[in-house]
């Protein structure tokens, strides 16, 4: 296969692809707009930070896998990737615990002021009686926005310090996840405004996109207690940031971030922000996921996921339907003979019902099978007479959705 890394990967992920025969081309010097270009032969493209527009999908001619080397698929248009069956699958959990150690880390820096001790030091100024003037963590609440493999990574580490962890309970979350936000030490509370109120901290861990941007806003700020530390290593957009400063100016909030609203495109650069500069804020660079430890794993994560693909699966799998579209399921048991489904598929064709999932299972002996077809509408029963007509079908029988 011919896979652009439009990121770098490391150079043990990148032969661990060369091994398997693989063409790698290496091109992390692509912004956006030259994205687009550099498709055409492209079976795999493999990102980080960078853009991948409708654009730059529309310029595609091979694409069908790519694969986000990381959680959040933010910065890739998987709704139009889904228009053109270009599968879009992501690395999740790998940087997890990466970035819970910056999130406890900046909290850290928060309580004990170290950002500005470090600086004073550096300035030859010792100032012990300011910097004595800490809260300490024991017996804190920290209330967690975001129970994913992060913000369990979190809870976990924050109730080694004896903070009482709290989250808001939502209907529908897997057993899994309940599990694991037990044994991390995590408490539910009914809402949000019973979270903000009760919380001396409150850390986000929720995806980017429309539904996030700005959630924290002058009413979120306002139900926050004075001086509560807020923490952020999710993403920028998701903090109005006028409304923090406000909040940070006239109700003492402190705030420990690693994300802002407008970071520079590349590694580095100029960055003139209010809110980078306030003395309330201990701030990093976007570097939550920055470790080795981090970025070997995603880094085998994604290597995982082509591989997953060239042998026929598909892992992490984001702009799939999550709810396929239908009415009735189908089962048919037939003979295992070439042809039969095809047969089969050709009469829904015509009766314009439209499969939405399909399995086919063969019995012992490789005598008969039975399908499993999911199709967009219900079945007449002038289409199931036609398909029991069919030579080498044993029986037909529907189930409606």
């Amino acid at each position: 296969m011919k896979i652009l890394l439009a990121d770098s990967l490391p150079e043990a992920a990148v032969d661990r692809l060369v091994a398997a025969g693989d063409d790698v081309v290496a091109a992390d010097h692509l912004d956006g707009d030259g994205l687009g270009a550099a498709l055409p032969g492209v079976e795999v493209l493999v990102v980080r930070s960078t853009p991948v527009t409708a654009a730059a999908l529309d310029q595609a001619d091979d694409l069908a896998l790519i694969v986000r080397a990381g959680a959040g698929t933010n910065t890739i248009d998987c709704a139009r990737a889904a228009e053109l069956g270009i599968f879009v699958c992501n690395v999740p959990g790998q940087n997890a615990l990466a970035v819970a150690e910056l999130t406890i880390g900046l909290l850290i820096a928060v309580d004990r002021h170290i950002a500005t001790a470090t600086a004073d030091l550096r300035d030859g100024k010792w100032n012990k009686k300011a910097y004595s003037q800490a809260d300490g963590l024991f017996g804190r609440t920290l209330g967690i926005i975001g129970l994913g493999d992060i913000g369990i990574a979190t809870a976990a580490r924050a109730t080694a310090f004896g903070i009482d962890v709290i989250a808001v309970d939502k209907a529908g979350r897997p057993a899994s996840v309940l599990d694991r936000a037990a044994r991390a030490g995590v408490r539910f509370v009914d809402d949000l405004d019973t979270l903000l109120t009760s919380s001396d901290i409150v850390s986000l861990h929720v995806p980017g996109g429309p539904e996030t941007a700005g959630m924290v806003d002058a009413a979120f700020l306002a139900k926050m207690r004075d001086g509560a530390i807020l923490l952020n290593t999710a993403r920028g957009d998701v903090v109005d940031e006028a409304a923090l400063i406000e909040a940070m100016e006239t109700r003492g909030l402190r705030a420990g971030l690693d994300v802002f609203a407008d970071e520079p495109g590349s590694g580095t650069g100029e960055f003139s922000s209010p809110l980078a500069r306030h003395p309330s804020v201990v701030a990093t660079h976007h570097v939550g996921a920055s470790t080795e430890q981090a970025q070997q794993a995603v880094a085998d994560g994604t290597v995982d996921t082509i591989e997953a693909y060239r042998n026929g699966a598909v892992v992490n799998w984001v702009n799939m339907e999550v709810e396929p579209r239908c009415a009735a399921t189908l089962s048919i048991r037939h003979q295992d003979k070439v042809g039969v489904l095809a047969g089969v598929l050709a009469i829904l064709r015509g009766s314009d019902l439209n499969v939405s999932t399909m399995s086919n299972k063969v019995f012992a002996g490789a005598k008969a099978a039975v399908a499993t077809i999911d199709v967009g509408g219900v079945p007449s029963d002038e289409i199931l007479q036609r398909i029991k007509a069919h030579e080498h079908v044993i029986n037909v029988s529907v189930t409606l959705a």
